[in-house]
């Protein structure tokens, strides 16, 4: 004869041991499976979610192993053999903007006709713009004298006398331009700091290059585009 049914409001520990499959504490191993499962996807979706900006596209060329700080969409950008764009824009309003530098004078490409031009779109707050102006600083000291013209066009600033600040405190001697509305940065499809355009003595493109410039990078560019160096005279 059984005995009486057991009570199902009962707790079941009460009543009959669980069946141990193995695991760690109370969860089974496959509990800790599905635990670790999870763990790895969310690592892998923050890794994608958080990977070096330099991974974005470049548009079209970029410094290998050089991170940009990316402040837009990825657009397709000016190409070589482009004729550059003046630097200045007809709004939507009717209105011009003209690039002026820091103190109010107007930066055109047409006045610069003969030279290579650097444009450097930049910014005081970019951590790879602030590591690369010693570059710019050096390039512009270097070949200034051998028909280099760098323009650093700085774009997302609040006043002009921030961007004159950080000159100051960084001795740039190198012309440095104040894009108030981003209207120069937009018209030349930029979408990350730095980016460089490499504009030949007739104003076409020679180059157009996302994130920070190397003093190897450079000097390797400036030195195949400028005519050579004159010979030193005999003593």
């Amino acid at each position: 004869m059984t005995g009486a049914p057991l009570d199902p409001t009962e707790p079941a520990a009460l009543t009959e041991p669980a069946t141990r499959h193995g695991g760690i504490g109370p969860f089974s191993w496959r509990q800790l499976a599905t635990v670790v499962a999870v763990m790895g996807v969310a690592t892998l979706t923050l890794t994608l979610a958080t990977r070096p900006i330099g991974a974005v596209p470049a548009a079209p060329t970029a410094v290998p192993a050089a991170t940009a700080y990316v402040v837009g969409p990825a657009v397709e950008g000016l190409r070589p053999g482009n004729l550059a764009p003046e630097l200045e824009v007809e709004r939507a309003d009717g209105t011009t903007f003209s690039l002026t530098d820091l103190d109010g004078k107007p930066v055109r490409l047409a006045d610069l006709r003969g030279k290579l031009v650097w444009l450097n779109f930049w910014a005081t707050w970019c951590p790879p713009c602030q590591s690369e102006t010693p570059v710019l600083r050096d390039m512009a000291d270097r070949y200034g004298d051998r028909g280099l013209e760098i323009v650093g066009i700085a774009v997302q600033e609040t006043t002009v006398d921030d961007v004159r600040a950080y000159a100051e405190r960084y001795g740039i001697d190198y012309t440095i331009a104040f894009d108030a509305s981003a209207d120069i940065f937009h018209l030349y499809r930029v979408f990350a700091l730095p980016t460089q355009v490499f504009i030949g003595p007739d104003g076409r493109i020679l180059e157009v290059v996302n994130g920070p410039m190397s003093d190897a990078d450079a000097r390797a560019r400036v030195e195949s585009w400028l005519p050579p160096a004159a010979a030193a005279s005999p003593n």
